[in-house]
């Protein structure tokens, strides 16, 4: 997760105030901090109006456990996680030359946003996402041949948010959303 900045006087965005709530429940969940300081805790979260608030809020957690970031690597071959594997926090993905397929439909998601960093040179890369899932693409960076990608018409809400970002050479990406 990131942190957030002391020194923004600016408005919050949904993905500050998420990740703020998040902090929350997880001190809770780990005995960090009791019900009612949770609470109190999410009311000064969901009111806050800047930066500063949230930080002053979550001042006195814990820090957060950087133990969810997890790196697959390969120079040549194929990359390939399906079928119901643990996701991360932060995956980062760097291959060379081989291809990546990661379907996330059927896996464990426990984190409402999940950042996958690629770092690709040539080959094709595939990601299918949970149908429900908002996909945000602003920091993918492709050198050669564009993303594919067609945004969901109808979303449920409750779906995990998956930032993808990162650098692609030669390869193409393409995105998509389960259909069950």
């Amino acid at each position: 997760m990131t942190s957030l900045p002391e020194d923004l006087p600016s408005l919050i965005n949904e993905d500050a105030r998420d990740t703020a709530v998040q902090r929350l429940q997880e001190a809770y969940a780990q005995g960090h901090i009791s019900h009612e300081e949770m609470d109190e805790g999410l009311d000064q979260v969901l009111t806050a109006k800047t930066h500063s608030e949230l930080v002053s809020v979550l001042a006195s957690l814990p820090e957060e456990n950087a133990g969810t970031t997890s790196t697959i690597a390969a120079a040549g071959g194929r990359i390939r996680r399906r079928g119901a594997w643990r996701v991360p926090r932060i995956l980062k993905v760097a291959s060379a030359f081989g291809r990546v397929h990661l379907d996330l439909s059927r896996a464990v998601i426990e984190h409402p946003v999940v950042d996958i960093e690629l770092q690709l040179g040539t080959g094709k890369a595939k990601i299918t996402v949970p149908r429900d899932a908002i996909v945000d693409v602003e920091e993918l960076h492709t050198g050669w041949k564009d993303m594919r990608y067609k945004t969901q018409r109808r979303s449920r809400p409750g779906g995990p948010r998956i930032r993808i970002s990162g650098t692609m050479g030669f390869g193409r990406l393409k995105i998509r959303h389960a259909r069950r």
